[in-house]
């Protein structure tokens, strides 16, 4: 069953302690990327921003990205700070002769989080997912919505003066993260998933027609094979629950049907979470944390249309 929670004010200006930054610099910067990772990077314009996943050789997330450039020679990718360090020492394994520098660049440049009205005081207005503009050296980078309330990442080289407006807090910023749909790779569910079972198909986060990048075969052959036999969903606990929790059918208790791929506590109590689980556990008789007569799990629904199998 799917209950249709109602819907809560998410504004304001929230710090990002989570996320860190990784800068690709140098005039191979977007082969570099190109040939790394899920999205293509040569066809990225300096007014578009890009979600992208970073994959094994079995095509298992390593880590997930926002990148951005900001020239054609300088992008920024954002990520989750706990995968930062082990993320930018992989990578730079592959620079080999390539004219690049990979850097972590957390410390260079401040990062925000602007939902609701936070973005017009800032932008002027709020522009379609994935976009990006530049005020100056400032760049406003325009994410899914949460509810329907426009979300962005401002991103300034450190001692910009910050942008002033209402504080929301992190913990609030990351339910809007959850209620988004889009879950980003952290350390406990590293090398977890494909990116389908993450939904990144479905969100901009996979291109399918460009070349190589390491795990491509298997992302691709799980796509067009239609053996998609798990899928992200959103669902609500009125437990705590946190990345990396085992997630149960009670028809079927002795093995796990899924994974918490990311949780906050909920504006309305309980807590939210997006969950990676087999699709044929949805229509079950219900979910469960941690074990087969654990807390219910109540499914919400998505914010966006799941991309057919082809």
């Amino acid at each position: 069953m799917i209950i249709h929670p109602m819907n809560h004010t998410l504004t304001g200006i929230a710090l990002l302690p989570h996320l860190g930054l990784i800068r690709v610099a140098g005039e191979d910067a977007t082969a570099f990327l190109q040939g790394q990772l899920t999205q293509d990077f040569v066809l990225l314009g300096l007014s578009e921003a890009r979600l992208a996943g970073f994959c094994s050789a079995k095509g298992r997330m390593q880590a997930s990205f926002i990148g951005f450039k900001r020239n054609p020679t300088d992008i920024l990718l954002v990520c989750s700070r706990d995968l930062l360090a082990q993320t930018l020492k992989r990578l730079s394994m592959f620079v080999m002769r390539a004219k690049v520098k990979l850097s972590d660049a957390t410390e260079e440049f401040s990062l925000l989080g602007l939902a609701g009205v936070a973005i017009n005081n800032i932008a002027g207005h709020a522009h379609s997912s994935w976009s990006k503009a530049d005020i100056g050296t400032q760049t406003i980078v325009h994410l899914y919505p949460a509810d329907d309330v426009p979300r962005a990442l401002w991103v300034a080289p450190m001692g910009e003066a910050l942008p002033v407006g209402e504080a929301l807090s992190t913990e609030a910023w990351q339910w809007g993260e959850v209620r988004s749909g889009i879950a980003t790779v952290t350390l406990p569910i590293f090398e977890a998933f494909v990116p389908q079972m993450l939904n990144y198909e479905s969100v901009g986060g996979v291109n399918f027609k460009k070349g190589c990048y390491p795990g491509q075969e298997v992302v691709a052959r799980s796509q067009f094979r239609g053996t998609l036999k798990r899928r992200a969903y959103l669902v609500h606990c009125a437990t705590a629950l946190k990345a990396g929790d085992e997630v149960f059918d009670s028809a079927e208790p002795d093995q796990p049907c899924g994974i918490v791929t990311q949780a906050a506590a909920a504006s309305q109590g309980g807590f939210d979470a997006i969950v990676s689980m087999q699709t044929s556990a949805v229509d079950g008789p219900g979910l469960r944390l941690g074990q087969a007569d654990g807390p219910v799990l109540a499914l919400l629904p998505l914010p966006y249309e799941l991309l057919a199998d082809i």
